[in-house]
């Protein structure tokens, strides 16, 4: 909307009305006098030409046309300032008598019949006036019709002498007529001035004041608080003059005032500005020392990894190895005793470097694909005897829908599930551990799930529920607590949750048992780790389940019946005699827990009636059992299965049901010696003589030769004289360490392709990187442990002897860690890179000739994702920066070099690629 003055709105308010209301009442005036003098005019015709047509009549009845001519002549000219012209027609409508020579008088004449001319009428003729009236004789007579009783009166057509026509001259009228209006023009006129000088001397008096006060403010709001509106104003203009001067002295008084509290802030922030430099620059040489003291931290958390673990390595390694030696049951107690008391030890110090790692954040969370139920299981495994060994029921319990494939720190999330699932053990004397998980969310590339530990044990109190997540914090704390341990578990697995992106809490009562609850979300893996399970062949098919306890026993009846299986549940002894006795009785499977049936004298009987009514029988039985007891069960199940038991164990015992041979099974006594060693020549070094002498033992029992350096360049030296199939490297000895070692048998020996494996007592997540960039091919963490060592060697025995070709390009070794150790998958992902590699190629080329910035970051989106399972950790880190300088608005001209390297890379990774995929096919036909 347009904004007008002030000024502009009182001249068009008070100008506006008055030359409106003039101009009507001039227009109606002026019209009115036009329309008198007209009838005035007209009216004066009329009493001339009247009275002629009457005069006329006798001239035209006796042919005294002369004399009828002096009389229209004499009236012409006694009226000439109005007559212009007379003519007198006869009834046939030609001029007889006009009263002067007139150069046309045609137009005089009617053009209608003459017996339609009854009275005097009118009719304009430009500036003139033509009256015709008729001219009758004097003895005419009304003609009244006797039968026609609506007639009117009609005169005799032959009393009608003719008519006469008088050209009246409007001259003067008009002239009296531009007078008027002239008039009424002036007089508007005048009233549109006196209106304006009025106007102006109200808005000399309004508007101007305003204009004043309005450049006053406009001064006061510049800051030039001491001007004031001056003058005598009218009305409220007056109280706005007074307002505006009273709010000025306000503002002058705010302004004092508040310069005076500025001057006094002024000098106190000067003051408090000189503290805080005083106090920055302390606080920098904290920061100094604090960064110091955290790095005299770290060194110190590394070395005492080292000096901790490398004791505990010959401790629990010896005392495994003393173990297989033929010791009577007391001496196995102690060593047993000793091997517990050295694995807690190991657990504690864990504990309190994690946390530490978690207070510097120096936590690094890998995210690798992994099978989720395959972690929780072989999780639960490892507490499955704490939990035997207190008669306590543990039972997982997976949702079926929750995705199997999924992507994430898996060690991480095993160790959350020990630390709450442990926890649960320790806290309960009785009943049972539930160990729960459901999905809460499911997205195109992410799911969520809960976790719920529920166990029946001793319950906090909620006073003592704010202290779990606390550092060193337990409910009991004193002296006389029941139940060890550093404090350091929950906070530990609190934080560890965080850092994942989930939530942890705790649901408890005393002596009603606790539940600790988290979620978890994880990315979904783009490559199945896992092989999807056929559980449609099980859909239909019958099974027996004798399970006493309910926890349990719903559980698995919930999973067969999510398998579409008949089932039917068998809680005691009793229904249990009833149904094998039955001759109909018929079950394709029967899962037959050892609890009720583990003390029974007639287990082997009970058993055997199993199998007589099922196809197919499996015992689920404690991993405590003496060998004695199992040799009795054996012959009378298919199969012998550890309990608790997963959900894809159990799938795959049903799936694929084959009878269980005495060979296969793990229950014994005493370790039998694997006779059977791998044909390898492997070099072993260590500063340590005790850990030198329990991989020396470890190894001599595992391979064929075994080479032994108590230092590096002794290794080197080694190294370079003969050829080895694997070499496990100490990191920390002194003069050439671990890392140095390593570098000069790459470059100077015969071993520059032999995978050579660290040895470390560090903690693992700090030394990774130094190995991976150190030319080092993998890791093995102190204490050794006898599994791990095994899986080294089984892992590089058919390792590929490739042509030498950067470790940058094609790591093999990274590509199984990235398919979670499963060769046939990282070789499958290795060979779908491999076939899309020149269509790759193709499209990256196209995008960079044609500069098309949407092509390219498509396709490198594409290659960066098929990177990142393959072990090309160059190709991924150029795919990463290309598309990180796409997505921040760049174009292909700015990453053309690195496009360019990229392209280069590819060709090396196919070459790299068909050498890997070669020589593992060549070892798979040697084999």
């Amino acid at each position: 909307m347009t904004k007008y003055s002030l000024r502009a709105w009182v001249l068009v308010l008070a100008l506006a009305p008055t030359i409106l209301v003039g101009i009507l009442l001039g227009s109606y005036f002026t019209i009115n006098r036009f329309y008198e003098l007209e009838q005035s005019l007209i009216e004066r015709g009329g009493n001339i030409i009247e009275p002629l047509a009457i005069a006329a009549e006798i001239g035209l009845e006796t042919k005294n046309f002369e004399t009828t001519k002096r009389l229209i002549t004499s009236v012409q000219l006694n009226k000439s300032n109005l007559v212009q012209f007379i003519a007198i027609f006869d009834t046939n409508n030609r001029v007889i008598v006009t009263s002067h020579y007139y150069k046309s008088h045609e137009f005089m004449r009617y053009n209608e019949p003459i017996e339609s001319l009854a009275t005097t009428e009118l009719e304009q003729f430009g500036d003139s006036i033509i009256l015709r009236s008729p001219i009758f004789s004097s003895q005419r007579e009304l003609i009244v019709s006797p039968y026609d009783k609506n007639a009117t009166a009609q005169l005799d057509s032959s009393a009608r002498l003719g008519y006469i026509a008088v050209l009246i001259n409007k001259e003067n009228a008009l002239l009296e007529q531009h007078r008027a209006a002239v008039a009424a023009f002036i007089i508007v006129l005048i009233g549109v001035q006196l209106n304006l000088l009025f106007t102006f001397r109200l808005v000399k008096n309004v508007t101007q004041p305003i204009t004043d006060m309005v450049r006053v403010v406009a001064k006061i709001r510049e800051g030039k608080l001491d001007n004031r509106v001056d003058g005598n104003l009218i009305g409220e203009l007056d109280l706005l003059k007074r307002g505006i001067n009273a709010m000025a002295s306000s503002l002058s008084d705010y302004h004092e005032e508040m310069q005076q509290n500025i001057d006094q802030a002024t000098s106190d922030l000067r003051e408090t500005l000189e503290q805080i430099e005083i106090q920055n620059v302390e606080l920098d040489l904290a920061k100094k020392r604090a960064l110091e003291a955290s790095r005299i931290k770290s060194e110190f958390l590394a070395n005492m990894s080292h000096e901790l673990r490398t004791p505990l390595n010959g401790v629990i390694g010896f005392a495994k190895q003393l173990l297989k030696t033929p010791l009577h049951s007391s001496q196995q107690d102690y060593i047993k005793t000793i091997e517990k008391s050295a694995t807690n030890l190991l657990g504690i110090i864990n504990d309190i470097l994690d946390f530490s790692k978690l207070e510097a954040g120096k936590m690094v969370l890998e995210n690798m694909p992994f099978a989720l139920r395959e972690i929780v299981e072989d999780t639960i495994s490892l507490l499955a005897n704490s939990a035997k060994e207190k008669k306590l029921e543990l039972v997982i319990d997976i949702e079926p829908t929750i995705n199997d494939n999924v992507s994430g720190d898996s060690l991480r999330v095993g160790q959350v599930i020990t630390n709450l699932v442990g926890n649960a053990i320790k806290f309960t004397d009785s009943g049972s551990v539930h160990l729960k998980m459901r999905l809460t969310d499911e997205e195109p590339e992410k799911i969520t799930i809960r976790c719920e530990i529920t166990d029946t044990g001793i319950g906090i109190d909620k006073h003592h529920q704010n202290q779990l997540f606390q550092a060193f914090g337990q409910a009991d704390s004193s002296i006389s607590r029941r139940f060890g341990g550093t404090g350091l578990g929950l906070i530990i697995t609190k934080r560890l949750i965080n850092q994942m992106g989930g939530q942890i809490g705790c649901i408890s009562s005393p002596n009603k048992g606790s539940t600790f609850w988290f979620t978890l979300p994880l990315k979904l893996s783009q490559y199945p780790i896992s092989q999807a399970l056929e559980t449609d062949k099980l859909r239909h098919k019958s099974i027996m389940l004798f399970e006493p306890k309910e926890l349990s026993r719903t559980v698995h009846g919930n999973l067969f019946e999510h398998w579409k299986m008949n089932v039917t549940n068998v809680t005691t002894l009793e229904q249990l005699a009833k149904i094998t006795q039955d001759p109909r009785s018929h079950f394709d499977y029967a899962m037959i827990s050892c609890n009720e049936l583990a003390e029974s004298p007639s287990l082997a009987e009970i058993l055997n009636g199993i199998r007589k009514v099922s196809d197919y029988s499996l015992y689920l039985c404690n991993s405590n059992d003496s060998t004695a007891k199992m040799s009795m069960i054996q012959p009378s199940v298919d199969k012998v299965m550890y309990a608790p038991i997963g959900e894809r164990s159990l799938a795959v015992a049903l799936i694929n049901p084959h009878k269980a041979t005495m060979e296969s099974l793990p229950f014994s006594d005493t370790v039998e010696k694997d006779l059977s060693r791998e044909p390898m020549n492997v070099l072993a070094v260590d500063d340590n003589l005790a850990n030198l002498k329990l991989i020396d033992t470890l190894l001599r029992e595992l391979v064929t030769q075994v080479t032994v350096a108590d230092n590096g360049q002794k290794a080197v030296d080694i190294a370079k004289t003969r050829s080895f199939d694997l070499i496990f490297m100490d990191i920390q000895m002194p003069g050439t360490d671990g890392f140095s070692a390593t570098k000069q048998i790459r470059e100077h020996s015969v071993n520059r392709n032999t995978p050579i494996i660290a040895v470390t007592a560090h903690a693992i997540a700090e030394e990774r990187e130094r190995i991976n960039q150190s030319g080092m091919d993998g890791y093995l963490p102190k204490p050794i442990d006898e599994a791990a060592l095994k899986s080294v060697i089984s892992r590089w025995k058919t390792r590929p002897k490739f042509t030498h070709f950067d470790q940058h390009t094609l790591n093999w070794e990274l590509c199984l860690t990235q398919a979670n150790q499963k060769a046939d998958l990282a070789l499958e992902m290795l060979q779908m890179l491999l076939d899309s590699m020149p269509e790759t190629r193709n499209n990256l080329s196209q995008a960079l000739d044609m500069l098309d910035n949407e092509a390219m970051l498509t396709h490198v989106h594409k290659l960066h994702g098929a990177s990142c399972y393959c072990g090309v950790p160059t190709t991924q880190r150029l795919c990463r920066e290309i598309e990180l300088s796409l997505k921040k608005n760049g174009c292909v001209e700015e990453v053309e070099p690195e496009i360019l390297e990229l392209l280069d890379e590819l060709s090396k990774v196919e070459s790299a690629a068909n050498q890997v995929i070669s020589q593992l096919s060549m070892d798979v036909i040697d084999e």
